[in-house]
């Protein structure tokens, strides 16, 4: 007999998938889950999850939350209203994906809803998760190897505490902020030295990580001191490292050290231009918050965007310049009208601008013959831009289709070359509507730590729609000329990129957070975000 490739069954009928989100940070959603994400019907998860998961589902999938209360189930006849859903909503052909903080195997609760659906026949799958007390102490950078015991301080029994406070065992152990202190005490009474190191980390893997080091016998000290006790919102969770390489963690914290770890940075852009842009910052640790500047209309008079369109199908030209994400939209809003697609391209070549554009084009359908080499700017395609030659070029008509306030270095620079530019207004840029009242309260209150210029025309647009920044957010302008009309519009300007490149810029605002995390930990202060220095913010920011 053949053998039989084995694979991950996938029921035809309604099932539920028992999903672990894992301990906050998204990237740490396996691949498996992030299938099962994509073809479910129904999410089930509490909010702090769902916002973890949802954007891996499909635009149109239901999402429901628990209903405060529901708990484990114990019995059939006491299974919860979310279970309820849950196996209704299977029954019914659906592919339910009921998703938990970190691992679905180490939660009792999803341990009862796996056992309701199985006394009621409803077939289920689990993916496992990363689970918290795993996850937290990776990204605190305090490394588990040896011997180690994970203990939950709420269901721990006294003979649980003798047992651990005897040993020399690394102690993972899942507490709160506010029983921090009295699991110290009980591990003390038990036999642990009181000048045992441990780490205690709150909202681990997330960019609100804070992580604090101590012994047994002052972390309760270093709590009070850090005034991060109490808080009115109740309970907060904390997975507390005892032992073992605790000590080790000023050397290995790689998450916490990032450059602009836990820095909300306005990016003057729509999330689609941001992109890259948004990445590179989540990479330096930063929380990029995208609010539109600008809105993108039809040109005036459509004609002249008519007529070229017809001339790249007619053979008019030999290449076509796109220089936004926005142009490649424009021009294909108008194969669209024509009932045209990608295959009107043939024999032209095609030009983009940078990575951005270049992948509008592909998801068009056109991969781009061109993208600059360096620079991603009118200046740097214009580097790599073949002359005009009449041998092997039957055209010398270029197509540009742009914004109505687009520079002419790009015209000029190809008419330079020999060749002749059909320069075409494909859309018209004006002031977008103001972002949403608490946007704009965080931008003039100080609630951004960072903003990100990339143009003059932003400047003028963010103040107009939403006022100035406050004086203790960090201005990044991308050029000299965006900085003047910064400092016009009575901003300081803290950081300049060295090159006219919005990557250049993200690197520059990066290298002057690690600068003044150096110049912190030098002066031996602590290493606090810019917006912590206005009024009332260290109390409004605590954990």
């Amino acid at each position: 007999m053949a053998a039989v490739a084995t694979t991950t069954a996938v029921p035809v009928s309604g099932y539920v998938t028992f999903l672990g989100a894992g301990p906050g940070d998204p990237g740490l959603l396996t691949l498996r889950a992030v299938e099962a994400l994509a073809r479910a019907d129904l999410l089930v998860a509490e909010p702090q999850v769902l916002d973890v998961v949802r954007t891996h589902a499909r635009a149109s999938v239901d999402t429901a939350e628990p209903a405060t209360g529901d708990g484990p189930l114990g019995a059939p006849a006491a299974v919860s209203a979310v279970v309820q859903l849950v196996m209704a909503s299977a029954r019914t052909g659906k592919r339910v994906v009921r998703a938990v903080a970190g691992d679905p195997g180490l939660d009792a609760g999803a341990a009862d809803e796996m056992l309701a659906c199985a006394q009621a026949g409803i077939p289920f799958e689990v993916v496992p998760g990363v689970a918290h007390a795993v996850g937290v102490p990776a990204y605190a950078g305090v490394p588990l190897s040896g011997d180690v015991r994970f203990v939950d301080a709420a269901t721990a029994s006294d003979r649980c505490w003798t047992e651990v406070g005897a040993s020399d065992a690394t102690l993972v152990v899942s507490t709160t902020l506010q029983t921090v202190a009295a699991t110290a005490a009980e591990l003390v009474s038990s036999g642990r030295k009181p000048e045992t190191l441990l780490t205690v980390t709150v909202a681990g893997t997330t960019t609100r990580q804070r992580t604090w080091t101590a012994t047994l016998a002052t972390i309760a000290a270093e709590l009070k001191a850090a005034k991060a006790l109490p808080t009115p919102e109740g309970p907060i969770p904390a997975i507390a490292v005892v032992g073992g390489q605790t000590g080790r963690r000023e050397q290995l914290s790689w998450f916490e050290t990032k450059p602009l770890f836990g820095w909300k940075i306005l990016v003057p852009r729509t999330k689609e231009q941001a992109g890259s842009l948004s990445e590179q910052l989540c990479s330096y640790g930063a929380v990029p918050h995208e609010v539109p500047t600008i809105a993108v209309e039809p040109p005036r008079t459509p004609q002249q965007m008519e007529r070229a369109v017809k001339g790249l199908v007619t053979g008019r030209y030999e290449w076509i310049a796109f220089t936004s994400v926005n142009a490649v939209k424009a021009v294909r809003e108008k194969f669209e009208e024509y009932g045209l697609d990608a295959r009107a391209f043939a024999g032209i070549k095609v030009a983009a601008v940078g990575e951005q554009t270049a992948k509008s084009l592909v998801e068009f359908g056109v991969k781009p013959d061109l993208v600059p080499s360096g620079e991603q700017s009118a200046a740097g395609l214009l580097e790599d831009w073949p002359p005009y030659d009449p041998v092997f070029d039957p055209i010398d008509r270029v197509f540009l289709p742009r914004a109505d306030i687009a520079t002419e270095t790009l015209v000029a620079g190809l008419v330079e070359l020999g060749w002749e530019v059909d320069d075409v207004t494909a859309y018209r840029t004006v002031r977008a509507s103001p972002p949403p009242a608490d946007t704009r309260e965080a931008i003039k209150g100080g609630g951004f730590d960072a903003v990100l210029f990339t143009s003059s025309s932003t400047v003028r647009n963010l103040v107009g729609i939403a006022g100035k920044p406050h004086n203790v957010t960090v201005i990044a302008c991308i050029g000299p000329a965006t900085a003047k009309t910064a400092e016009e519009h009575g901003l300081r300007v803290d950081v300049m990129s060295p090159e006219p490149s919005v990557h250049a810029l993200a690197q520059a605002l990066a290298d002057f957070g690690t600068a003044r995390r150096e110049a912190a930990l030098e002066a031996g202060d602590p290493v606090t975000r810019p917006s912590e220095r206005r009024p009332g913010a260290r109390r409004r920011a605590r954990v």
